[in-house]
């Protein structure tokens, strides 16, 4: 820019000249792009020569996210505070849980792994916070590698609150199995959800061998647990949140046989989930005749139409919480 003088144009004033002079300077300054630029090996990564495939970037992520911070003793004091201060609380809210078969846990000493089928994202805070003492706050989930590490923040969250684990999903490894079986052999219980991931319809899925295979290397015992009216807070698909009851059901341990095979106690897990699961939805006597006769109603649900299946579990839903009149009957 320049001043006009009586009409004449003027030479540019001071401080446009210092200007210039300032923007000129700036542009002359290397900048960081520059410097990294002209930095040659070794005060810069060394560049991959033409026709190589560059290696892969190694991930902390996922199975490879290291949760061993999670068990030192600050974390342990930190997830304490939380886990008695603000997800009890939080799970009472929303799911109003009722726990029943805490008698049948009287006599297992020493570490356990809980099984227990999974119906919505709250499943492992409600389970957690459902674990008598002294296993509540001596144990640790099992979580999907791809979902709830695949996130540095998710990832610490997850560790913290709920002392999980990656689990991998989409492929084997033995870090996950090798991981959990230590903290077994060192006294921790485990939470697992054996059908892998939440249900699509809020009936269950096949069980997979994780559970098992934990139990035959380790020869600890593991404790089927149903879970009830989880899938109506908190379904696969949604993001809504709908407060409700929900009913955990905890059964008889199953000690894993000296000889046996982990597809057998696989099996065996799932049969004792589906009695449960029976017995909420009826009484306990029925539901054990049809267990011990191995005609348990299985927890997928009706062989039809997604209609048919959808009317089913309606079906289940209000029969369980048809009010029974009080024994004896009175006039």
């Amino acid at each position: 820019m320049e001043s006009h003088v009586n009409g004449e144009r003027a030479g540019p004033t001071r401080a446009e000249v210092a200007l210039r002079t300032a923007v000129r300077l700036q542009r002359r300054l290397p900048t960081a792009r520059r410097v990294s630029g002209a930095m040659q090996f070794p005060l810069r990564a060394p560049t991959v020569p033409g026709g190589v495939e560059p290696t892969p970037k190694e991930t902390r992520l996922g199975g490879a996210y290291d949760t061993e911070w999670a068990r030192s003793p600050a974390a342990r004091l930190g997830r304490l505070a939380l886990l008695e201060g603000a997800v009890r609380p939080l799970v009472w809210a929303i799911a109003d849980p009722d726990r029943r078969g805490y008698d049948r846990l009287v006599g297992l000493n020493g570490p356990a792994i809980f099984a227990a089928n999974h119906l919505s994202h709250i499943d492992a805070g409600l389970l957690l916070t459902s674990l008598p003492e002294p296993w509540r706050h001596r144990a640790f989930a099992g979580a999907a590698a791809d979902y709830f590490f695949d996130s540095r923040v998710k990832a610490t969250l997850a560790a913290l609150a709920l002392n999980a684990i990656p689990i991998e999903r989409t492929k084997v490894t033995r870090r996950s199995a090798a991981l959990a079986a230590e903290l077994i052999d060192d006294g921790w219980s485990m939470v697992i959800f054996p059908e892998g991931g939440r249900s699509p319809d809020r009936w269950g899925q096949a069980f997979r061998a994780g559970a098992a295979f934990l139990a035959v290397r380790t020869g600890v015992p593991v404790v089927p647990v149903h879970l009830e009216g989880t899938g109506r807070i908190l379904p696969k698909g949604t993001s809504k949140l709908v407060p409700g009851r929900t009913r955990v059901t905890f059964g008889t341990p199953l000690q894993p046989g000296p000889d046996e095979d982990m597809r057998d106690l696989s099996v065996r897990i799932e049969a004792a989930v589906t009695a449960l699961a029976d017995e909420v939805a009826g009484d306990w006597w029925t539901a054990r005749r049809r267990a011990h006769a191995g005609l348990s109603p299985p927890l997928s649900g009706p062989d039809a139409g997604a209609w048919r299946r959808a009317w089913a579990l309606g079906d289940r839903r209000s029969h369980r919480r048809t009010r029974r009149e009080p024994w004896p009957l009175r006039d």
